[in-house]
């Protein structure tokens, strides 16, 4: 897999990210929230919220570096190879987030990614 992140596995407007926030579905983790909704694009869009409470700017930029790199690595981005529909995910960091060790981010991301494809809360 190409280790960029493609302009079109983002979020990129303010509308975008109020549809997902206002009408997706929510679960919380321990180190983050996650936030999805079903779109109609043949792949996944992440978008990322890390506000002043997360730290700041360094500590906010090391906790997006982070969750884009678990969005990378959680599987395809195309939705049509594995059946499956393709979401639009809004992640916000919590300030733990930063200081936490990557693999119990990484579980949290995958637990909470998991509740969402499945359909459940």
């Amino acid at each position: 897999m190409s280790q960029k992140f493609p302009a079109a596995a983002r979020l990129h407007s303010r509308p975008e990210f109020d549809a997902v926030q206002d009408r997706g579905r929510r679960v919380s983790a321990r180190y983050l929230t996650m936030i999805a909704r079903p779109n109609t694009l043949a792949c996944d869009r992440l978008g990322i919220i890390a506000s002043r409470r997360v730290g700041g700017a360094v500590e906010r930029n090391r906790a997006k570096r982070r969750l884009r790199e678990l969005f990378r690595r959680a599987g395809p981005l195309d939705a049509g190879s594995s059946g499956r529909r393709a979401l639009d995910v809004v992640v916000v960091a919590r300030p733990a987030l930063v200081a936490a060790p990557f693999t119990a981010v990484a579980e949290d991301f995958q637990q909470a990614l998991g509740k969402l494809r499945e359909g459940r809360s």
